[in-house]
């Protein structure tokens, strides 16, 4: 495990967002024996579907390695998020998770919209849209993950409005038998025990030309937060395990032909939000919140290497059952119960072709096609409790759930991308790229009943509920065909400094809002909710600068960009009764600068600095948008206006025994609301829902031993307790509101590298 504690030289970049800049030659490679300063920042990615090194791709990536991910213990979205400039995970509570780049988000939810940054695990999309589960993956024994910033449609589609996230997991290896197994225990608030489990066997079954892989993982963490309506102390624990099996076959030199099937199921036992003003990390709901995601994937990838390009087709089947079940209750405040278990069973087949030219000539190529077809069938299921019903004599219903329907929705995109690089000299280049692509989406209503509650349970009316059978229905078919363009001009004025320009452009997919043309049972004079929305368009202006000085000792990554964002998506709840909708705005603009910074100044020491300024808001905004949305000319977009990590390295030889290391990350994250101010048909009244987050600081400290095939570490979490409020949900039938730091964690993790 010396590699381990050498990647550790720069794992504690992982706190912050410069990994990418001390990765070594081919991430898959272990760390050599000795790290000088040359090989530093010699990071080969995928970002542009063939493999480069990051300092020759002409956009802003963060990448990083399993060592490194390792060392800080992450696991997560959470251990990638404020490690990466220009990106703030908004997490209500697990599985539930909402990234945005650069500004590109009016809340931090997005109910029912495409999500602005799409999630690939390998060639696999597994971003949604804002009201579903979203699951928060393993990522033990992984390959490397890529983040990428900016709009990414013309390589990975509709939903990569402002970036895309990469999780790229190992292949077995051929030629070695391979055992690594990973042990964390830690404790947070005192008394929630985390205990974390992972291991892997790789097999060569024919050496050099079929091997196997196979990696399992257990995680059973307890909650911090108390549920005053259930009554359940550390309510909010998480139990998820999982495991994938890789199959690699290599026939020839030129064949190769893998089979993944992973499998993961998350369970977090409640939500992680709290109401600040029922005391420290305390909610309330009648029962437990519960997102639970179950992915099951299968995945076939042939490679063949022609003479002078690579074909790649990749083949994906996945199933996603989720569980979304949450107390509305809010939405009345809490006079009666009210609240939506759902169930949702997904589908997805996802096929990619492409031909990539070898590199090295005058010209780089790539061609190829897309095609996803996606079917989710979702029971809405809307409940008050028996005890209510029995209390108020409401009748007429055989259980407590008072509203059912039932109904799927089926969609697909079709795509053809290419990109085009040309060299003028080894020191100047031009890319062009494009993607058509076809999207449409269409919902049916198979059946179900509705019922005046409302009404009775408002009302104190008993009597048996007028209960109204849902007819079957085919929804309105929604469609979009748009190009999604690329252009970069780089140029390398020294040997290690790369200077590019590049204009790229996204969209996402049209809306059909479920309630379109309803008006509000509870108050008709509220707004009448809209068809839906538009597709929206982004175009980003970027001008960055990726280089390496003085042998290495100094590097940096700088990115300077302009985004107008067109005809924008938004969400926004009717006041009455909190249904959600969505609809378009006219436009914004976010702009800014992000660096990574990192010094090597003495043997074995390491100190870094990166972030990034943000300013992002509304400008182009009619009277009658600004009535419907709650927007206001200058409303700030849901992003911090600055965020940053420091960081420090040290590590140094045990005598001939083993190595020693020792970290220290502070962050900061800037304060930003969690949604537009005004009522959505009422612009002259503040949304009562309207708050900021906090800004907020978070240290972490790390110290490990490294033997010959153990290391022990031991690392703190938030060393100083902070409880800052990093999310502020936008609607308001959701009574507890606020997500806030996960206390401090102690704890100790051990490994083993065969």
């Amino acid at each position: 495990m010396k590699r381990y504690l050498l990647a550790t030289a720069c794992a504690v970049a992982l706190g912050v967002a410069t990994p990418a800049l001390c990765q070594t030659e081919a991430a898959a490679q272990p760390a050599p024996a000795t790290d000088s300063p040359a090989d530093v920042d010699e990071v080969i990615v995928s970002a542009t579907r063939r493999d480069e090194k990051i300092q020759d791709v002409p956009l802003s990536i963060t990448a990083y390695s399993q060592e490194e991910l390792t060392a800080k213990g992450a696991v997560g979205y959470e251990g990638l998020a404020a490690e990466t400039p220009g990106v703030v995970l908004n997490r209500p509570t697990a599985n539930f998770n909402n990234f945005t780049a650069r500004g590109v988000a009016t809340n931090g939810y997005g109910a029912n919209l495409q999500s602005t940054v799409a999630i690939y695990i390998d060639e696999l999309p597994i971003s949604t849209i804002g009201n579903t589960t979203v699951l928060d993956p393993n990522i033990y024994d992984i390959e490397r993950v890529e983040f990428l910033r900016g709009p990414q449609g013309t390589l990975f589609g509709s939903g990569s409005l402002s970036g895309a996230l990469r999780i790229l997991t190992k292949k077995p290896d051929l030629s070695e038998f391979d055992v690594s197994a990973l042990v964390d225990l830690g404790i947070a608030d005192g008394d929630a025990l985390r205990q974390r489990y992972n291991v892997m066997v790789n097999a060569p079954i024919i050496k050099d030309t079929l091997g196997v892989r196979v990696v399992g993982f257990y995680r059973d963490e307890e909650g911090w937060v108390d549920n005053l309506g259930t009554g359940k102390n550390n309510a909010n624990t998480l139990i998820d395990w999982g495991g994938r099996l890789n199959v690699l076959w290599e026939p020839t030199d030129r064949l190769s032909i893998k089979f993944l099937a992973s499998y993961e199921n998350s369970n977090p036992k409640d939500s992680g939000l709290t109401d600040p003003t029922l005391g420290w990390d305390k909610r309330v709901s009648d029962r437990p919140d519960q997102f639970v995601g179950k992915l099951t994937t299968y995945n076939a990838t042939v490679d063949y290497q022609f003479d002078g390009a690579r074909l790649t087709s990749s083949t994906t089947q996945s199933k996603f059952d989720q569980k979304f079940f949450v107390d509305l209750a809010g939405t009345f405040g809490g006079a009666i119960p009210f609240a939506l278990d759902a169930l949702g069973y997904q589908d997805t087949f996802v096929e990619e072709a492409r031909l990539v030219s070898d590199p090295g000539g005058k010209w780089d190529w790539s061609i190829g096609g897309f095609y996803l077809k996606r079917r989710l069938d979702v029971d809405y299921q809307y409940r008050s409790t028996e005890e209510f019903l029995a209390a108020r004599g409401i009748t007429g219903i055989p259980d407590e759930y008072y509203n059912i329907l039932y109904g799927h929705f089926i969609s697909h995109e079709k795509a053809v991308f290419g990109e085009l690089t040309y060299r003028f000299t080894d020191d100047l280049w031009v890319t062009g790229g494009m993607r058509y692509a076809s999207v449409d989406s269409q919902g049916f209503t198979e059946g179900g009943f509705n019922s005046d509650y409302f009404v009775r349970a408002l009302f104190f009316i008993p009597g048996p509920l007028a209960v109204t059978a849902i007819p079957k229905s085919t929804g309105v078919k929604v469609e979009a065909s748009d190009p999604s363009w690329k252009f970069s001009v780089s140029w390398r004025p020294m040997p290690n400094m790369t200077t590019y320009f590049s204009y790229s452009t996204g969209f996402r997919t049209p809306v059909v809002n479920a309630f379109r043309g309803v008006p509000s049972s509870i108050d008709p004079t509220d707004l009448i909710i809209p068809d839906g929305a538009d597709s929206d368009d982004l175009t980003n202006y970027e001008l960055g600068l990726k280089g390496r000085w003085f042998d290495g000792k100094l590097n940096a990554n700088l990115a300077l960009y302009y985004i107008d964002w067109q005809n924008i998506q938004v969400q926004a709840n009717r006041v009455s009764d909190s249904i959600q909708f969505a609809t378009n705005i006219g436009g914004a603009v976010s702009k800014g600068f992000e660096f990574e910074i990192m010094v090597l100044p003495t043997e074995g020491l390491t100190l870094g600095l990166n972030g990034g300024v943000n300013e992002s808001k509304v400008t182009d905004l009619t009277a009658a948008e600004a009535a419907i949305s709650g927007a206001e000319p200058g409303s700030r977009l849901s992003f911090p206006k600055f965020q940053a990590s420091a960081y420090i390295n040290y590590r140094w030889a045990l005598g001939s025994w083993g190595e020693a290391n020792a970290s220290v990350v502070y962050s900061h994250i800037g304060s930003f609301p969690g949604s537009f101010p005004n009522v959505p048909g009422n612009p002259a009244a503040t949304a009562p829902t309207y708050d900021y987050t906090d800004a907020w600081d978070n240290v972490n400290a790390n110290f490990a031993v490294a033997f010959d095939k153990f290391t022990v570490g031991a690392y703190v979490e938030n060393l100083f307790d902070e409880h800052k409020i990093t999310y502020v949900h936008p609607e308001a039938f959701v009574a507890s509101r606020y997500a806030t730091q996960r206390p401090r964690t102690i704890g100790i993790r051990l490994s083993y590298d065969f």
